[in-house]
């Protein structure tokens, strides 16, 4: 399931970000990519251990805490602490796809990379080219949001970004570990929340909605991993 998540951070807090990241130190993008990745990266990126980093980090975590959609979607068990990137002169990513497990630096804590998250921060008409183009069964998707939303796809995917020949695309970028490791079982999951909340509420036992959410969570109960 390929999702586009609207409005996970405000306009202030994007505006924060680019004002914090305008100062940052970046450096060369392949410090964080695998043997394969590192042949098609071509970008810069924050250190992972700069104040930046986990500053603004934390602003997006909290963020992701309050959108309902992200964690219908999701369901996160882990969230690798986000990364940001920035891309201009050129600069792309060919085609790879991401590692499967990630190691948080410093720390003994593993993420597997159930699903793969990319957050804008510029805004589209700030910059030509830089799109994110996703592949699955269904063929190539072209991802080029406003800032503040954020795509979610499978990490499982075969995916790359664009040149980009005019501007600056700045960005987070991130992976979750799911409750629910397939993205089939996941999907369903999601379809019936979805479906559950525009039936609404029910207290009665014959209600819809009930009946459903006890599926739901009966489904959940069985697929989760936690």
């Amino acid at each position: 399931m390929l999702l586009q998540i609207p409005d996970v951070l405000t306009e202030e807090q994007v505006a924060q970000c680019r004002r914090t990241l305008e100062g940052a130190d970046w450096v060369d993008g392949r410090v964080t990519a695998g043997y394969q990745s590192a042949q098609v990266k071509n970008n810069r990126q924050l250190p992972e251990d700069h104040p930046a980093s986990r500053q603004l980090g934390d602003l997006i975590l909290a963020a992701l805490q309050e959108s309902t959609l992200f964690m219908g979607a999701a369901l996160p068990l882990k969230v690798f602490p986000p990364l940001f990137n920035r891309y201009e002169g050129g600069e792309s990513f060919g085609s790879h796809v991401d590692n499967a497990i990630r190691q948080v630096t410093g720390t003994p804590h593993r993420v597997r990379t159930d699903l793969s998250a990319t957050l804008f921060l510029s805004a589209p008409a700030e910059y030509d080219g830089g799109e994110l183009l996703v592949e699955d069964t269904y063929g190539v998707h072209n991802v080029k949001l406003p800032a503040g939303h954020m795509v979610l796809y499978p990490s499982t995917s075969l995916h790359h970004v664009r040149p980009v020949t005019r501007g600056a695309r700045i960005a987070s970028f991130f992976w979750i570990q799911s409750m629910v490791r397939d993205d089939g079982e996941r999907t369903l999951l999601f379809d019936l929340d979805m479906a559950i909340q525009r039936l609404g509420g029910g207290t009665q036992e014959d209600s819809p909605a009930l009946q459903l959410t006890g599926v739901y969570h009966n489904l959940l109960r069985r697929w989760a991993d936690v």
